[in-house]
């Protein structure tokens, strides 16, 4: 596998902490509209959870980004090595993923509070908002 260069790896953390402050902002918007009703039905519990997942992984993503970002930056005082770069890569691409995954529950669940009817469009509408990430994101060379 090529390893990245620190710019690119620079460039990328730029753009997935643009990514990741939009889908944080987006479930935690989510997620305190579903504090405010008055509801204790299951379903709303959990997509409330789901949603507080998204929101923290979105977060993490930022925040190993931005570490990132700086320590690929010129002029930052400490000299730095791609294998520094390990720790908060893992954990911001982990993250990301992972709050794409609850981010596609939640639009999957979603409907479930209204209808039969529109709960199974919303699932089927978050398996393929899902499963289209992942291939633009996957993308597989034969």
């Amino acid at each position: 596998m090529t390893e990245l260069p620190l710019e690119y790896w620079n460039k990328l953390a730029g753009q997935l902490i643009t990514m990741s402050s939009l889908l944080s902002g987006f479930s935690i918007a989510v997620t305190a509209n579903l504090l405010v009703t008055d509801s204790d039905k299951r379903l709303e519990t959990n997509i409330l959870k789901v949603a507080s997942v998204a929101s923290g992984c979105f977060l993490i993503t930022v925040f190993a980004m931005t570490k990132i970002l700086m320590a690929t930056t010129e002029g930052y005082p400490i000299k730095i090595a791609s294998d520094d770069l390990i720790f908060p890569r893992t954990i911001g691409i982990v993250t990301l993923f992972l709050g794409i995954i609850c981010l596609s529950v939640v639009i999957a669940l979603s409907g479930w509070t209204k209808s039969r009817k529109t709960g199974i469009f919303t699932s089927v509408v978050g398996i393929l908002t899902f499963l289209m990430i992942l291939m633009t994101l996957l993308e597989i060379k034969t």
